[in-house]
């Protein structure tokens, strides 16, 4: 039989919350116990585990050192696998109830959020979902910081994360829109060629904006940016009003802007492979039931593309 494990729950608690808080005497009052019961439990932490958790400065708080910042992100882990625990004893398990933190990719949020907040009130009416939205670095670094249990977003820029565990669940390929009036607009397909010498307006993020310029690039010539916004929306408003062409992955449900202006989508038959869409979590952290739940859901919307 192994040793028993030298620290508590408690102590995890304790130090969990000094570590967000960045104050004992803070971490004491949100606790509601005295400041001296968060000490020693830190303390006494540290003593059993034989490493210092904390920098303290007097008058300027705490600061996790590199081992209290691994500790930090395996407590959230290790208390809210114990919450599960505590539910499957007392034989609740079966009803999922609790908080999701989901990270989304800005221009993916449209498109999966409604039908996952939809079909997890309608299955697991307990799950409470938290989003954070961003582009991918951000997205990462909610990750990494565990502020978010797992993220959906396109592959670029996470083979560069050997952290993340990843899974494909959806493929986006590219496709180019133009005003409703544009010549091309009566086509079925095009390639980026016969677009060469019009100019480009660019969803401009991160990591997007180089893979849309890759795309035109790979044709010979030097795209034209001519307008660029970080919305996607703004994109199809401004190719609607006919100042330029641009290139998407993600297919609205209508031609329409909200500016009331007309688009046209057209294949590309010179658009590469198709964007991956993906789930990402940190490969140290072993998700909850009800984040895997969440999962799964997303698994079966992502294959149903006629309902987003």
């Amino acid at each position: 039989m192994s040793s028993p494990v030298g620290f508590t729950l408690v102590q995890l608690r304790y130090f969990l919350v000094a570590a967000e808080r960045g104050s004992m005497t803070e971490a004491s009052t949100e606790l509601r116990i005295a400041q001296s019961a968060v000490s020693t439990a830190v303390h006494n932490l540290e003593r059993d585990l034989r490493v210092q958790l904390f920098i303290r400065r007097r008058g300027r708080g705490l600061t996790l050192t590199p081992a209290g910042e691994r500790l930090r992100q395996q407590a959230r882990e290790l208390l809210g696998r114990a919450r599960e625990v505590e539910r499957e004893a007392r034989g609740d398990g079966e009803s999922l109830s609790g908080p999701v933190a989901v990270g989304c990719f800005v221009t993916l949020a449209p498109y999966y959020l409604p039908p996952l907040f939809s079909e997890c009130t309608r299955r697991h009416p307990g799950i409470e979902i938290d989003v954070v939205e961003g582009e991918t670095d951000q997205l990462v670094q909610a990750l990494t910081a565990g502020h978010i249990d797992f993220a959906l977003t396109y592959d670029l820029g996470l083979s560069a994360e050997p952290d993340l565990r990843d899974e494909t669940i959806a493929h986006a390929p590219a496709y180019v829109i133009v005003a409703a009036d544009h010549p091309l607009a009566g086509k079925d397909s095009v390639e980026l060629a016969e677009l060469s010498g019009e100019p480009l307006v660019l969803l401009d993020l991160p990591y997007s904006r180089d893979y849309f310029r890759s795309l035109v690039a790979a044709t010979g010539t030097a795209p034209d940016v001519r307008y660029r916004t970080r919305s996607y929306e703004t994109v199809r408003s401004l190719v609607a009003r006919g100042l330029g062409y641009s290139v998407l992955n993600q297919r609205p449900a209508t031609s329409q802007t909200y500016g009331g202006g007309e688009i046209a989508e057209l294949q590309l038959r010179d658009g590469g492979p198709p964007l991956e869409v993906r789930i990402a979590s940190l490969r140290s952290m072993t998700q909850t039931a009800r984040a895997r739940a969440v999962m799964d859901v997303l698994r079966e919307i992502a294959i149903r593309p006629t309902e987003l």
